[in-house]
């Protein structure tokens, strides 16, 4: 093909093409093919079935140890630059909760680990390359969206953290690590931070988990709407609300023990729930054939 430079009007009227592709993709993204055929059928599952996809997700790391390991490495090496930026900012106050988001953007941070187990299911041979498998995704609109939701409630999980704060021991930013922990631990004000932190820290995972615990997975392995998704997901946790809290309190344990060491156990932590969050997909929403 020869090829040209495009004059002004040419080039014009390829990105008002561009931009109606988009507009399109993002409908696409909140009604999907699927919608209009039949509501995603949802399981009952018990804590046996909590264990068993455990034990997948740890097989699935094991196959792909190094390439997940690699993959995963960013999420310690990303906690430890905020951490970081923290302590130069005066945001040591914001440091806990800043750790605590991993919960929060756990879904979408391991999307790539749900494309891997998807792939690895259908027998593909796979490597870390193909968690970057998602960008070419025919839901890859619904998912950046839904991304973004969780962003913004990441986002007003530390602005409700720093008001907790204010109210309590600040708004001054404390003198010292030292000092700020002393207060933390030996006041009234710091032990009425830790009890309201932790109750509103509860009530922003419960809304992750409730919305994104299938949504995801969902989105990847099906041509469904947005909506769709979420409300499987929540309906997915109505109907299992035992497994679903033991679940929760699995992936808490999880991320906490991993964030212990420097934040390196993630590492390990994030692909064995990223792959354990697939199959429980699996056992939670009845099977349609999925995309090859």
């Amino acid at each position: 093909m020869e090829q040209h430079i495009r004059n002004p009007i040419e080039w014009g009227w390829h990105q008002l093409k561009g931009a109606g592709h988009a507009v399109g993709s993002a409908a696409h993204a909140v009604q999907g093919a699927e919608d209009a055929q039949a509501v995603p059928a949802v399981r009952r599952i018990t804590l046996a079935d909590i264990k068993e996809v455990l034990r997948k997700g740890l097989e699935d790391f094991g196959a792909y140890r190094t390439d997940v390991i690699f993959l995963c490495l960013i999420y310690p090496v990303l906690g430890i630059i905020i951490a970081y930026a923290a302590f130069d900012y005066d945001l040591v106050p914001l440091i806990f909760p800043l750790a605590a988001g991993f919960a929060l953007l756990g879904p979408v941070i391991a999307i790539g680990l749900y494309e891997m187990s998807r792939r690895r299911e259908q027998g593909h041979v796979v490597s870390w390359a193909d968690a970057f498998g998602v960008f070419r995704s025919p839901r890859f609109g619904a998912i950046l969206i839904l991304g973004l939701l969780l962003l913004g409630v990441f986002l007003l999980w530390q602005g409700a953290a720093y008001g907790i704060y204010a109210l309590t021991l600040g708004p001054a930013p404390p003198e010292s690590i030292g000092g700020f922990i002393r207060d933390v631990f030996t006041t009234g004000a710091g032990w009425t931070m830790i009890v309201a932190g932790i109750g509103v820290g509860f009530l922003f995972a419960l809304l992750v988990l409730t919305t994104c615990v299938v949504s995801f997975p969902m989105l990847l392995d099906r041509d469904v709407g947005l909506l769709t998704a979420v409300m499987t997901s929540v309906r997915a946790v109505r109907a299992n609300p035992v497994p679903m809290a033991a679940w929760g309190l699995i992936v808490a344990g999880g991320l906490v023990l991993g964030s212990i060491p420097a934040l390196v156990g993630l590492a390990i932590v994030v692909p064995v729930l990223g792959h354990a969050t697939w199959h429980l997909y699996r056992k939670v929403v009845a099977r349609r054939p999925a995309r090859s």
